[in-house]
């Protein structure tokens, strides 16, 4: 496997130190987990010190109400962060949550976004016994589309006009994954 995901939202102002991927408590899996803002990526890669503390500001906030997790994702041959993926709106009565991800372009296409997803999946449905994962993508993203496909989700829908993406009004393809269909 190309990438390492590392768990930002685990680690978010602890020394817990590096942990396995494998795990068996609600904590998402980590490796190398970051404890400070310093170089943090944000908008999958800006490192101005305003969106990189929004960015950890975020993460945090995820970690302290247990509502998600933020992986970052890097390349294994040279640690260099390729983007991140994000697990969040966890509802613990309804075993539901949300799934997205960002890559940095020159990233695309090497299946980094696929691979992290996975690993974020099984400990959804294994560890957080969820029941629902839900996702959405610009309908112009044909590659984020199939990213979610390869991992089983099911088209459901179409959201009109509820995004703009650089400037232009967009509508969003609305995907679910079921644990009974995840393999």
């Amino acid at each position: 496997m190309p990438c390492v995901p590392r768990a930002v939202a685990a680690a978010c102002g602890s020394s817990a130190g590096p942990r396995s991927l494998s795990t068996t408590s609600t904590s998402p899996p980590s490796r190398y987990p970051w404890s400070s803002p310093t170089g943090m990526p944000n908008d999958c890669g800006s490192t101005d010190p305003t969106s990189v503390a929004r960015f950890m500001a975020g993460c945090r906030r995820m970690a302290e109400d247990g509502s998600g997790a933020r992986l970052a994702i890097e390349r294994r041959s040279d640690g260099t962060f390729v983007g991140w993926c994000t697990f969040n709106s966890w509802d613990a009565d309804f075993r539901s949550a949300s799934l997205g991800y960002c890559l940095k372009e020159a990233a695309w296409g090497h299946g980094y976004a696929t691979e992290a997803a996975r690993v974020l999946l099984q400990w959804a449905f294994d560890t957080l016994d969820l029941n629902r994962v839900q996702s959405e993508t610009d309908t112009r993203n044909g590659a984020s589309a199939r990213v979610l496909e390869k991992l089983g989700f099911v088209r459901e829908g179409t959201l009109r006009a509820d995004c703009i993406v650089n400037g232009a009004v967009s509508d969003s393809w609305v995907y679910g994954l079921l644990r009974r269909d995840w393999a």
